[in-house]
């Protein structure tokens, strides 16, 4: 080998070496492509319908569409809750992000007072991540524009067009009608899988009762976005379904003429068809405007009514629950004839004091001197207690609270609004379970029983069921909805109804009472003084029903005490009382008596509905009117004895 000669290469094994490394890099690229191959099979072939889904899910977007809310009428047609057209901002957390950073953008777009942010991020922390949250209701035009010049840079928020709920009448139908609220977690709970479409909710009234007709079943829009999320066509739409309108019996006229006939009184007043049950018209006074709630009402407004003594979202029609006082008798007196216990001839003689045997101290009558002897018809018209006192003795509490429980009270009536309460019919096992610390029914719990006082709690609603009874003989639940219908040109149909129950089956008990309470008005009974000027005869009873009882002997002169503490002034009628068209229970609070002010109310009301006659409102200071006749009922009669609900009375 010469000095310096470089090696010869040996070209086979550097060949053989090329091969092997190209043979491993052939393999590792085929499994690589390979494997590449695999996983586009498993996405394209295996995996294709879930990522076709996610796919179009990214490209497509379901919007629900809220339906439009059922409208609800008067028995004459006049909308009494309407649904007017206006826009909301809304963000989805998902797609908007932090909810205090959001807020700082949108000054300048939207004016939102402090309360409306705290309301906002309070649900917006609370919802879950795909659900629209509401950012500002009733979105003015130039909030509007600005919002719409500035979306870029908000991201998940939209302007989102709704209807909103709008009462024309506003306070004269808010214990009716009621209102709708801002969806609560309760609404949302009962909504379901909707809840997330619905912003607002019925609180109270035919907006509560009927909530699942009235709010209808939401649609939805299907859409195509692109990268950004932006819209960029409508490809389908499932339409909502809108809610169903409601027709009640209500009549606006009256419903206003009863109002005005209140003046600046505070009470409640119902007024029905007898011969259906339909509910004319229907106070609860003080009142409110519900529009405040709609949108979610201020603080301020809020604290407003809460402070106000007179309660007025109090419905004192439905919730309120009175001692029925004299108004009782007529329906105890039938209690009485029904039961074969009393003869509508049967006479009890009134000296001005009743004594339960071995007692000194007696119940008095609403005159010293009494009334003489007493059957059911004068009993009824002059009010006298010693007849009630004495029946109800008589029959023993057992048959009194099955008769009255009969005749509806100690129950709910069964109208279509929510929460109302059933009242307290009296009786041992009521006293027992509720008022333990008084001791045992005692007789003179009966005594007063039967001249409505004592543990008696009724409704205007009952009160009014039952005067029904005794004006046609049959007891029918009193109700608001009369018709309903699925579509604005669709026909009205009828709404349900329960059926009607006999009050009596003897007619001529029931003739003995109506001709006693006739008496009441036109013979020499305690209503009198509704008389002048009538075209058409009333059957009524006037009642009042103490708030206080005495302590010791001294009497109770009602005028005498703090408004709040007074006695409440009850009337009970029908008219014509030949031919009923109309019922109604009034109850004033701090009346005094039923015939000063709660009987002249009544008298307003049925000329307005039956002759047509416009209502002059009651002046200021009415309640302190005495008239020639007033209803002593449950008030004492003579400086003796009061016929109280102290417990030292009853024994």
């Amino acid at each position: 080998m010469v000095r310096g000669a470089r090696p010869m290469r040996d070209q086979a094994a550097e060949a053989a070496l090329f091969r092997n490394r190209a043979l491993v890099g052939f393999l590792i690229a085929a499994l690589g492509l390979l494997a590449l191959a695999g996983w586009y099979f498993k996405l394209q072939v295996l995996e294709h319908d879930t990522f076709a889904t996610r796919s179009e899910a990214n490209r497509m977007r379901l919007v629900p569409v809220a339906p439009a809310r059922g409208l609800i009428y008067d028995r004459n047609g006049k909308i009494l809750a309407d649904n007017v057209a206006a826009w909301r901002l809304e963000a989805t957390p998902e797609r908007a992000g932090d909810g205090v950073v959001l807020l700082a953008r949108l000054r300048g777009v939207v004016q939102l007072d402090p309360e409306q942010q705290r309301r906002f991020l309070s649900d917006y922390r609370a919802s879950r991540p795909f659900r629209p949250v509401t950012i500002k209701l009733r979105i003015s035009d130039a909030e509007a524009a600005r919002f719409v010049v500035d979306r870029w840079r908000l991201p998940g928020v939209e302007l989102v067009p709704y209807l909103e709920r709008v009462y024309p009448y506003g306070a004269l139908l808010a214990h009716v009608v009621g209102y709708v609220g801002r969806v609560d977690e309760r609404d949302q709970s009962e909504m379901g899988d909707v809840a997330g479409v619905f912003t607002h909710a019925g609180k109270t009234g035919i907006e509560r009762y009927y909530e699942t007709q009235l709010r209808g079943r939401p649609g939805y829009r299907r859409m195509e976005t692109n990268v950004a999320g932006r819209t960029v066509r409508t490809l389908g739409i499932v339409p909502a379904v809108a809610g169903t309108d409601l027709k009640l019996s209500i009549d606006i006229d009256l419903q206003r003429a009863m109002t005005e006939a209140f003046g600046d009184l505070e009470g409640s007043a119902v007024a029905i068809d007898p011969r259906t049950g339909e509910i004319l018209a229907m106070v609860s006074l003080p009142s409110f405007d519900p529009n405040l709630f709609v949108n979610g009402i201020s603080h301020a407004d809020f604290k407003a009514l809460n402070d106000n003594p007179s309660r007025p979202q109090f419905n004192r029609v439905v919730l309120g629950g009175v001692a029925p006082g004299s108004t009782i008798k007529p329906i105890l007196g039938l209690a009485g004839l029904d039961s074969g216990v009393r003869r509508p001839e049967d006479r009890t003689l009134s000296t001005g004091m009743f004594f339960l045997p071995g007692q000194r101290r007696g119940y008095g009558d609403s005159h010293r001197g009494g009334h003489g002897w007493t059957d059911l018809r004068k009993s009824i018209s002059q009010s006298v207690n010693t007849y009630y006192y004495k029946l109800a003795l008589d029959m023993g509490i057992g048959r009194v609270d099955d008769y009255l429980g009969r005749y509806g009270f100690g129950r709910p009536t069964g109208v279509d609004l929510a929460g109302e309460t059933g009242g307290i019919l009296p009786s041992p096992a009521w006293k027992a379970k509720n008022a333990p610390s008084q001791g045992r029914w005692y007789p003179g719990d009966t005594v007063i029983t039967g001249i409505g006082q004592g543990f008696w709690k009724v409704t205007p609603l009952q009160l009014v069921k039952a005067t029904g009874g005794l004006a046609t003989g049959w007891l029918r639940t009193p109700h608001l909805v009369i018709d309903t219908r699925d579509r604005f040109d669709a026909p009205w149909q009828r709404a349900p109804v329960r059926p009607a129950e006999r009050m009596s089956t003897n007619p001529a008990h029931l003739q003995a009472v109506r001709e006693g309470m006739i008496d009441t008005v036109h013979g020499y009974g305690t209503a009198t003084n509704i008389r002048p000027g009538l075209t058409y005869l009333i059957a009524g009873k006037t009642g009042t029903a103490q708030v206080v009882s005495r302590r010791g002997a001294a009497a109770i002169n009602p005028r005498s005490l703090p408004m709040h503490l007074r006695h409440r002034a009850l009337f009970i009628a029908f008219a014509p009382a030949d031919a009923p068209r109309i019922a109604i229970a009034v109850s004033i609070e701090g009346g005094g008596y039923g015939a000063s002010t709660a009987a002249p109310i009544a008298r307003k009301v049925f000329d307005a509905w039956l002759v047509g006659k416009p209502v002059e409102p009651a002046q200021p200071g009415a309640a302190e009117v005495r008239v020639d006749r007033p209803d002593f009922s449950g008030v004492q009669g003579s400086p003796d004895a009061l016929p109280g609900p102290s417990p030292e009375d009853v024994r």
